[in-house]
C-alpha cells in the first residue's frame, strides 16, 4: 500500500469535528430524562469513533489494506479520499465529496438534524405542561427523536463507513428501539388510556397517512 497522506494524524481536527456535531445535536435535543441522556450518549460515542478514524487513525483501512490493495490496486487506500469507501468500491473516481453516497449522506444528516430541531420544542412544551406531545411531528410519529438520530447515523455511515461504526450501528438502532419501548412503558403508567389512544392513532417510527381522528394537543399527557 502507498504511504498515507497528511489527511490522518489530525487529532485536533478529529476532536473539533466530533465536538461540533455533538454540540450541534445537543443544541437541538437538550436531553432531560435518563432515557434522553442514554440516547444522546450513544450518538456521541458513534460520532467520536467516526471522526477518530476520519482524521486520526484509519483503522479500517489498515485492517482491510491487503484485501483492498489486491482487489483495487489503482486506489491509494491510505489517502484521505479513499476513506469514502463506497465511492471507491463503486468506481467513483472524481472528488468523493461530490459522489452519490456522500450527497445522500448530507441529505440524511440534514434531515435528521431538521427532525431533531422540529421535535424538541414540541416535546419541551409538553414536558413543562405535564401533557402528551401530540402536535407537530409528534402527530405523525411517536419517537421522532430516535428516528432523527438513526437518520444522522445512517448518513455518517454512508459517508465514511468503518468497522467500528458498522458493528455499532445495528446495536445502536436496537438500543434506540429498546429505549423507545421503555419510554412508552413510563408513559402508559403515567397517562394510561390517553397514551393507549395515542399509540393506536400514531405509529412509533414510520409515519403513515392517518385514517382516524387526529389527537388533540389539548388532551392531557
Amino acid at each position: 500500500m502507498h504511504a498515507p497522506d497528511s489527511g490522518y494524524g489530525l487529532w485536533l481536527l478529529a476532536a473539533i469535528n466530533a465536538a461540533f456535531f455533538i454540540f450541534f445535536a445537543w443544541s437541538f435535543y437538550k436531553p432531560l430524562t435518563r432515557w434522553d441522556w442514554r440516547g444522546f450518549g450513544m450518538f456521541s460515542a458513534f460520532v467520536v469513533a467516526l471522526f477518530a478514524e476520519m482524521y486520526g487513525f484509519p483503522l479500517t483501512l489498515y485492517v482491510l489494506g491487503g484485501w483492498l490493495s489486491a482487489n483495487y490496486p489503482q486506489v491509494n487506500w491510505l489517502s484521505h479520499d479513499a476513506g469514502h469507501l463506497l465511492e471507491m468500491w463503486f468506481g467513483w473516481r472524481a472528488n468523493p465529496h461530490f459522489g452519490p453516497f456522500h450527497i445522500a449522506s448530507f441529505v440524511l444528516i440534514g434531515g435528521g438534524f431538521w427532525l431533531l430541531s422540529a421535535a424538541w420544542p414540541v416535546l419541551y412544551r409538553a414536558q413543562r405542561e405535564g401533557r402528551l406531545a401530540l402536535e407537530g411531528v409528534y402527530a405523525r410519529m411517536r419517537h421522532p427523536q430516535y428516528v432523527a438520530f438513526v437518520l444522522v447515523l445512517t448518513g455518517f455511515l454512508l459517508q465514511w463507513p468503518t468497522l467500528l461504526t458498522l458493528i455499532s450501528y445495528p446495536v445502536l438502532v436496537w438500543a434506540y428501539a429498546r429505549l423507545a419501548r421503555r419510554e412508552e412503558k413510563d408513559c402508559l403508567s403515567r397517562f394510561g388510556d390517553d397514551y393507549v389512544r395515542y399509540m393506536q392513532e400514531v405509529p412509533a417510527f414510520i409515519p403513515r397517512r392517518r385514517r382516524g381522528p387526529t389527537p388533540s394537543a389539548g388532551e392531557a399527557r
